[in-house]
């Protein structure tokens, strides 16, 4: 096995120092944080925790997604999307600073500070529930994670059909564990910390956003892959069409799911619905708004109509940090006006925070990408990927049976 992933992987990249130098820096910084600012820290590092949950949850759907449909365009790029899914134990350890400062967050688990409303809610919001919910929320997503990578693992070992179909029973599953944890921890984490406020889709519009900038970063890791050499024949143009079509498809959708949500509220009239859209049009906040009107729906969806634009590399990899930077704001325009209700402000925090996770996330990905296959080699989907590609014959054959790179 060591030596079929060293056949299929590159030689590591020097970004480890790069990596190193980011993570310290964004401890100290964060570190200081914490003593001189406790309460910027902690919605700081809510808001970039947030951040990188959205994109392991959304390459977690998509892996379901994958073994659900038995999709063949998938295949090639199916590895790291388990990598990346199988970062959420990782998340799991960096969510513990937010579990012991919790009480600086949510004000409903400060006594004397509930309203009345929010006490005809303590059977949910008490702290032991609270807890609770989080420890069920990772173990779900953590074995989930897991167990679809464990057994693409061994399917690339034995190629027995067993694998196969244990995938897609964890599977169909899974679909159902991911929706309901996916909104009970929206909810709770986000949604929370205006805990008066009333949304039944927010789930629903955590979901979006998660896969969306999911596929984002599953558009840039492909070209950065092709371009190294492990998916050089595994990611042709239809590759890069079909990532295209399933972000245009959340781009709407993202933008049908805010929408209804903005309007629902706006018919029904009710102060305990409207005040949450209400502090969010005071000062700087409404430019937010407007930059998430036209940033997180308008632009893309322009850009994305277009067939060529699809496979323009020099179109699509800024369009695609560009929604990173649109999903991050999404999540600002939540989790921010609790703390800053007179307007949008960037902080110094918010990057220390970014950098540590997004560092620490790294290092771990970058560690399990180099350590297996780039590509599940004996998926029984790979032959049938690559006759539609049009892969040479005898590459095909080299790459099934003798578990050798494409080239």
């Amino acid at each position: 096995m060591n030596s079929m992933a060293t056949t299929l992987s590159p030689a590591q990249p020097p970004w480890q120092k790069l990596l190193g130098t980011l993570i310290v820096g964004g401890a100290a910084a964060a570190l200081a944080g914490l003593f001189l600012d406790p309460r910027q820290f902690v919605f700081s590092y809510l808001l970039a925790f947030m951040f990188f949950l959205s994109v392991c949850l959304g390459a977690l759907f998509i892996v379901i997604l994958h073994h659900l449909f038995d999709a063949h365009w998938s295949v090639s790029i199916r590895r790291f999307l388990e990598h990346i899914s199988f970062l959420l134990p990782v998340l799991a350890v960096l969510f513990i600073p937010l579990a012991l400062l919790a009480p600086r967050l949510y004000v409903w688990m400060e006594p004397g500070q509930v309203a009345a409303e929010v006490a005809e809610k303590s059977r949910y919001m008490n702290r032991p529930f609270f807890y609770l919910r989080m420890v069920g929320c990772f173990a779900i997503w953590s074995w989930l994670a897991y167990k679809l990578r464990y057994c693409s693992i061994q399917q690339d070992r034995t190629g027995a059909a067993v694998w196969t179909y244990q995938m897609r029973r964890w599977s169909a599953a899974g679909i159902l564990l991911l929706a309901f944890t996916l909104t009970v921890a929206a909810i709770d984490w986000m949604k929370g910390l205006q805990p008066q406020w009333f949304s039944t889709m927010y789930g629903v519009y955590f979901f979006a956003g998660s896969v969306w900038v999911a596929t984002a970063f599953a558009y840039v890791i492909t070209v950065v892959l092709r371009r190294a050499g492990p998916l050089r024949d595994l990611a042709p143009a239809r590759l890069f069409r079909d990532l295209g079509v399933l972000l245009l498809t959340f781009t709407i959708f993202s933008a049908y799911v805010h929408f209804s949500q903005y309007l629902i509220i706006w018919f029904g009239n009710m102060p305990e619905e409207t005040f949450w859209y209400v502090l969010r049009e005071r000062g700087s906040w409404w430019n937010v708004g407007l930059w998430l009107v036209f940033g997180h729906f308008l632009a893309p969806f322009l850009i994305l109509l277009r067939t060529d634009s699809k496979t323009r590399f020099w179109i699509m990899i800024p369009l695609a940090c560009f929604i990173a930077a649109m999903q991050w704001l999404d999540l600002s325009f939540n989790i921010m006006p609790a703390l800053h209700p007179e307007g949008f402000q960037f902080h110094w925090l918010d990057a220390a925070c970014f950098a540590l996770i997004g560092g620490v996330l790294a290092v771990c990905f970058l560690r399990w990408l180099y350590r297996h296959p780039m590509y599940p080699i004996r998926d029984p989907r790979l032959k049938e990927f690559l006759t539609i590609v049009e892969v040479p014959p005898p590459a095909i054959a080299e790459a099934m049976h003798q578990d050798r790179p494409l080239s």
